[in-house]
């Protein structure tokens, strides 16, 4: 488990560029970050297939922010994941039910929502990497902003990057229904890292994780896997 969470706790010198596929039911856009680049080659379009305003809108949010490669980065699930948790053991993996515990990285919605949906996170108990997070909505609920939200999933899919061992997230799965004002509201929309190339922001950076990780102690546990 504390494996697993350490996985996830990537340093702040640690860089991603990465092609991110963005999918609804009516769009489809292919967008590629690169934190090496400036001005607008930071962020470019490969790939635009129908229209969508709302997922125009969220990759544009993405794009705006100062660095867009930190949402491959699940740094707060240690403090997300709160001081117990429910583990039910599948064979295959570990299926953990919790309830969110809000960060400091935390909007308004997450604080919100925490109090509302049920979260499951499922672990690899032989790699000691985190496989998926699940967010749910176990019944409707007055929505935030009026109205009723009647359902909504949340999804976040982890991969290793095999260098350093870190756990990235691979993509992204969101849909909710919600009614208000006699008229029905439904968003469906997913996002998939096809490609990630991950690096330090210096050498001096690199060196620095890796004497850290080095220096610290190795469990024996008679399996072979990524080093840490």
């Amino acid at each position: 488990m504390d494996s697993a969470l350490s996985a996830t706790e990537a340093p702040n010198t640690l860089r991603a560029a990465f092609t991110v596929e963005l999918q609804s039911v009516r769009a489809r856009r292919v967008y590629s970050f690169d934190p090496r680049k400036t001005g607008d080659e930071r962020w470019q379009v490969i790939d635009w297939q129908g229209e969508d305003d709302e997922l125009e809108e969220v990759a544009a949010n993405w794009a705006a922010e100062s660095a867009p490669d930190g949402r491959l980065f699940p740094d707060d699930l240690r403090a997300s994941l709160g001081r117990s948790v429910e583990v039910n053991d599948q064979g295959h993996a570990w299926q953990m039910s919790f309830r969110h515990t809000p960060s400091q990285n935390d909007g308004e919605f997450d604080v919100w929502a925490a109090q509302r949906l049920q979260a499951t996170a499922w672990l690899d108990p032989v790699g000691e990497r985190f496989l998926r997070i699940d967010y749910t909505l176990p019944h409707p609920v007055a929505g935030p902003e009026g109205g009723k939200l009647t359902k909504y999933n949340q999804s976040y899919f982890l991969k290793t990057e095999p260098r350093w061992g870190m756990s990235y997230v691979s993509g992204f799965s969101i849909e909710l229904e919600a009614r208000a004002a006699f008229r029905k509201i439904e968003r469906r929309y997913s996002a998939n890292v096809v490609k990630a190339e991950f690096f330090f922001a210096s050498a001096e950076a690199q060196e620095d994780f890796e004497s850290g990780r080095s220096a610290k102690p190795q469990l024996m546990t008679g399996l072979d896997g990524a080093g840490r």
